[in-house]
């Protein structure tokens, strides 16, 4: 468990390090570690960042991490793609963080951010705000699309079950079919959605906003491939197709009868 103090002297640290290393110009706190959503911090809560390099320097300075607050307590880095890397402390504590110049993220989506060391020409503030308006600009749901993809993913996902790819099948069920139901339910039903939503992950805090449906469907996914398919098939009716005249019935009669259900 990281405590506050703790969780604080690392933010502390972190800006410490990047003020002291030729090369790093910035460093935005991301989601919880943000001041923003300082009070959705627990005891899970990691430390979220962009690291930023000056122009064109990042290739270089990536392979050194020295600057990372105790580096001696430091168990594990992990690279994921070019930039984003993960840092894993002995008490657990987890770092995640893209480390890169302005230009590399250009396609960066921002929520709850603190910009916490920036340049004279302010290049990470305004990199936080283009990221900002491209979140916002893309939080959009398109309930009657995403509740279509639900039945793609489920057909194709238990199709694989069936041919002996249980694994990919189910990616396909349990990961891409319960991304779009969700995003079908935060669209259908907006209006219950609340500020507590991440407008860049519909699936965080899901929970807290649809608490009944969000159990239902978590018990669905838990059970074998096909079943937890048909399952997350059934709840995908019960939540939205009552009422709703865009819902895609005829589909999922084909669906169903495809798969013999």
């Amino acid at each position: 468990m990281t405590s506050p103090e703790r969780f604080d002297e690392l933010s502390a640290a972190l800006a410490d390090g990047v003020r002291r290393t030729d090369g790093l110009i910035g460093l935005v706190l991301l989601g919880s570690a943000s001041d923003e959503a300082s009070a959705r911090r627990d005891e899970w809560s990691d430390h979220d960042f962009f690291a930023i390099t000056e122009h064109g320097r990042g290739s270089r300075l990536r392979p050194d991490l020295s600057w990372l607050p105790d580096p001696e307590r430091v168990v594990l880095t992990a690279r994921e793609g070019e930039i984003g890397f993960a840092a894993v402390y002995d008490d657990g504590h987890v770092f995640e963080f893209a480390y890169s110049d302005a230009a590399e993220l250009a396609g960066a989506l921002a929520g709850d951010a603190t910009v916490v060391v920036d340049d004279a020409e302010g290049t990470t503030a305004r990199l936080i705000a283009e990221s900002r308006e491209r979140a916002a600009a893309g939080d959009r749901f398109d309930p009657m699309n995403d509740t279509r993809l639900v039945l793609v993913k489920l057909l194709i996902g238990v199709g694989r079950v069936r041919r002996g790819e249980v694994l990919n099948g189910g990616l396909f069920i349990r990961q891409w079919a319960v991304q779009q139901l969700v995003r079908a339910i935060r669209g259908r039903f907006a209006d219950v959605s609340t500020s507590l939503r991440d407008t860049i992950d519909p699936m965080r805090r899901f929970e807290r906003d649809f608490p009944e449906w969000a159990g239902r469907i978590a018990d669905a996914s838990a059970r074998p491939a096909e079943d937890a398919a048909r399952a997350i098939f059934a709840l995908t009716r019960e939540i939205l197709e009552p009422g709703w005249s865009d819902f895609p019935s005829r589909a999922a009669d084909a669906v169903a009868a495809r798969l013999g259900w």
